[in-house]
C-alpha cells in the first residue's frame, strides 16, 4: 500500500459513527495500514475538521440523528471536500447504493460500502492502490489534474494503453474472452486508471479513445490469433461512440465470421435512452459482424420491453449485486432473475465483480455462463494473455474444487 508510516506523515482518516465499538475496531484496523484517525460522534465536529485539516478519507455510518448521512454527503461536496469516502454498513443495503450514488453524482469519490463487522483483509482491498498521503488525482472542485491538451498529446504520443480483464465460462474454467480496458502511461506519473482522467474527456475525445482502444484490442486479439488463442473482446462504448462511423470500418476489413469476435459493451441506461436509436445501431453492429452488450444491468430503470427491441449478445450483472449474492437475498433474488432472463433470450450472461470463488456454485446454479473479477485474475497486459491461457489449469482446478456443475450454457 502506498500509505506513509512514519507518523508526523501518515494519511488522515476521520470516523464518524454512533458505536463506541465501531469506531474503536476501525481506528485500530487503520492504525495497522500505517494511518493516522480521528474519531467524532457528530457531523459538525468531523465538518469542522474537514475544514482544518482536509483528511484524505473519511469512513462515515449513515445513521447518527440530524443531519443525516446523505445529507452529510451534499454538506461534503458543497464544502468541496477532495479525499475519499468509505460508507459504512449497518442500514438496509438498499439505502447505502442509494448513498454511493449520490456521493457520485456529487462528485465524491466514493470507496462504496464496508459491512459491520469489519474485515480488515476488506478494508485494506477497499485502500489498496488509492495513493494516501497525497492529493488525489480527482477533486470535485478543483481544476482539472489533466488539461485538454495533455489528454491529447497523449493519444498522439499513444501514452493510452489496454489491459485485459480476463473472462472465463463458468462450466469449464475456460478463457474464454478479454474486456479491454484503458490505462495512461504517464511519463512522470506512472500507471494512471480511468476514473482519474476519462470523466475529463470531451465528446471529441471520448470518440477518439474508443476507436484508439478498439484498434489496439484488435492489433493485439490479432497477434494472439497468430498463436493459435481466439478470444472474444469486449470494449467499452458510450452512446456517442456508437453513432461514430469508424467504429465500422474498424472492422470492416475481417472476413466473414473471421475472428475475433466483437463486443461493445453499453450501460443499460445508455443503451435504452433512445429505444429507435438504439435498437438501428444495435443492428448495424450485429449486421457487421460485432455484439451489444448491456453492462452493469440492474442498475437502471429501464423496461424489458425495450430490452426485447434491442438485438442484445450478452448481459452483464452489475458487481454491486455479485458482491454480496452469497449474503443478502435481494441481491440473490436478483442475480437469479437476470440469469434467467438470458437463459429464456438465449444469451450470454457475465457477472462480473467476482472477489470470492465461494460464489461461483451460486452463479452457475442461477445460470449465469461467465466470470469475471479480481478473485480470478486482475487485468494484465497484453503479453500477459497467452501465458494466462496457456496455464488454466490452476483456474479450472479452482472452480472444480468448489462444485461447479455442468450444463449451464445454453
Amino acid at each position: 500500500m502506498d500509505i506513509l508510516s512514519h507518523e508526523d506523515t501518515r494519511a488522515l482518516a476521520v470516523i464518524l459513527d454512533e458505536d463506541p465499538d465501531v469506531v474503536a475496531i476501525l481506528s485500530l484496523q487503520l492504525h495497522v495500514l500505517g494511518m493516522q484517525s480521528r474519531c467524532y460522534r457528530h457531523a459538525d465536529a468531523l465538518l469542522e475538521e474537514i475544514i482544518e485539516c482536509q483528511p484524505q478519507l473519511v469512513v462515515m455510518g449513515l445513521e447518527f440523528g440530524d443531519p443525516d448521512g446523505i445529507a452529510l454527503l451534499r454538506l461534503l461536496a458543497k464544502q468541496g471536500y477532495g479525499g475519499w469516502v468509505l460508507l459504512l454498513g449497518g442500514v438496509e443495503r438498499k439505502i447505502s447504493r442509494i448513498a454511493e450514488q449520490v456521493g457520485h453524482t456529487l462528485g465524491l469519490q466514493m470507496l462504496g460500502s464496508l459491512d459491520k463487522p469489519m474485515r480488515m483483509a476488506e478494508l485494506r482491498q477497499r485502500l489498496e492502490g488509492l495513493h494516501l498521503g497525497r492529493k488525489p488525482a480527482v477533486s470535485p472542485e478543483d481544476d482539472p489534474f489533466f488539461s485538454a491538451d495533455e489528454l491529447d498529446q497523449a493519444l498522439e504520443l499513444r501514452e493510452l494503453t489496454v489491459h485485459y480483464q480476463p473472462q472465463f465460462e463458468l462450466t469449464t474454467g475456460r478463457l474464454s474472452g478479454v474486456e479491454a480496458l484503458v490505462r495512461w502511461a504517464h511519463p512522470q506519473i506512472g500507471l494512471i486508471g480511468p476514473a482519474s482522467f476519462l470523466p475529463m474527456l470531451t465528446a471529441a475525445q471520448g470518440r477518439r479513445l474508443t476507436c484508439h482502444v478498439l484498434q489496439q484490442a484488435l492489433a493485439d486479439a490479432e497477434a494472439w490469433a497468430r498463436t493459435g488463442l481466439s478470444l472474444s473482446l469486449s470494449v467499452n462504448v458510450t452512446a456517442d461512440d456508437l453513432m461514430e462511423s469508424q467504429l465500422l470500418a474498424l472492422t470492416r476489413h475481417r472476413g466473414p465470421g473471421e475472428p475475433p469476435l466483437v463486443v461493445l459493451e453499453i450501460t443499460e441506461t445508455a443503451a435504452m435512452d433512445d429505444e429507435l436509436l438504439g435498437s438501428e445501431i444495435a443492428a448495424r453492429l450485429h449486421l457487421n459482424g460485432m455484439e451489444v452488450s448491456v453492462d452493469d444491468f440492474g442498475v437502471g430503470f429501464s423496461s424489458l420491453s425495450r430490452l426485447q427491441m434491442l438485438p442484445i449478445s450478452e448481459l452483464k450483472i452489475d458487481r454491486s449485486f455479485v458482491r454480496h449474492v452469497q449474503q443478502d437475498s435481494q441481491d440473490a433474488a436478483i442475480v437469479e432473475a437476470v440469469a434467467l432472463l438470458g437463459r429464456r433470450l438465449g444469451i450470454r450472461v457475465v457477472a462480473e465483480g467476482v472477489e470470492e470463488l465461494d460464489c461461483l456454485p451460486t452463479l452457475a446454479r442461477f445460470g449465469c455462463t461467465h466470470v469475471q473479477g479480481f478473485g480470478l485474475s486482475r487485468p494484465v497486459p497484453a503479453e500477459s494473455i497467452p501465458a494466462l491461457a496457456a496455464n488454466q489449469s490452476s483456474i479450472r482446478a479452482r472452480i472444480a474444487a468448489i462444485g461447479t456443475s455442468d450444463g449451464i450454457t445454453p
